[in-house]
């Protein structure tokens, strides 16, 4: 089985290219699933259910989200009522949204996805090592191939994580920072783990915003809106190959495409 997680989707720009080249991407690369973190789809901050709706129409499997999860108020009744969108399992129980799904592939293939807020840096949230750990037992047994989006700001969570879930999950791949790691590797256990997996919007921008608003309230602290950029839009991912009997993973590897690769994919 071969999946792409995409990461961190920023605003209109972000979702035009994933919308332009998933299709023509899971042609080429061969993909049996496409998971998109979208929690700043919708003007840089959160999801809306239109934004929900497009994605998944335009071949997107399943949606994981993040610390701005209800950024938008609309999405709860996605999140409770949709089966391919998951909250991070490390909030509360009563917090609306699943705490995983599992995807099954056009082929037939399945696999588990679980999303989980790391703690350094980050809201205060219930501990996502035990949180993994409740998660999995849940998972059903014949369902070997599990991804885990790690939404987290420190490489040490993400790190800590990745050797924590080393052979009990395919992969460990970290969302949030919005910046590509080049530390991709298949851990003892089998199990693929990248710290990062890098943003999908404009790169010529502070983590998807406009450089001068940024730079204004920064050097100022004159209030600014942090508008979402348009310059060098890019997606970025990663694909894990698995064996879908043991679950483990046999490879990763980065991707990246630019808006003029995603129009070749778009003309197929």
């Amino acid at each position: 089985m071969r999946l792409l997680l995409i990461g961190d989707i920023v605003g209109k720009p972000g979702r035009q290219i994933v919308c332009r080249a998933v299709r023509g991407l899971i042609a080429r690369e061969g993909l049996d699933l496409v998971v998109a973190n979208a929690e700043n789809s919708a003007g840089g901050s959160g999801l809306t259910a239109d934004n929900y709706r497009e994605l998944i129409a335009a071949g997107v499997h399943g949606i994981t989200l993040g610390d701005h999860i209800y950024r938008r108020r609309e999405i709860v009744r996605i999140l409770t009522s949709e089966e391919n969108i998951v909250k991070p399992a490390n909030f509360p129980q009563q917090a609306p949204g699943r705490e995983f799904m599992v995807l099954t592939a056009p082929g037939g293939g399945r696999a588990a996805v679980v999303s989980l807020l790391g703690r350094v840096f980050m809201r205060p949230v219930d501990c996502p090592w035990n949180a993994a750990d409740r998660v999995l037992a849940q998972i059903p047994g014949d369902v070997k191939v599990i991804l885990v989006d790690f939404h987290a700001e420190a490489t040490s969570d993400m790190q800590l994580m990745g050797r924590y879930l080393d052979g009990r999950v395919t992969a460990v791949l970290g969302t949030h920072t919005h910046v590509t790691t080049a530390d991709e590797q298949i851990l003892p256990g089998g199990t693929a783990f990248q710290c990062d997996v890098g943003m999908t919007g404009p790169h010529e921008s502070i983590l998807g915003r406009r450089v001068e608003r940024v730079l204004e309230t920064t050097r100022t602290f004159n209030p600014t809106q942090f508008e979402v950029a348009s310059g060098d839009v890019r997606i970025s991912g990663t694909i894990v190959e698995a064996d879908e009997t043991t679950g483990r993973a046999t490879s990763i590897r980065r991707l990246v495409v630019d808006r003029d690769e995603a129009e070749r994919l778009a003309a197929g």
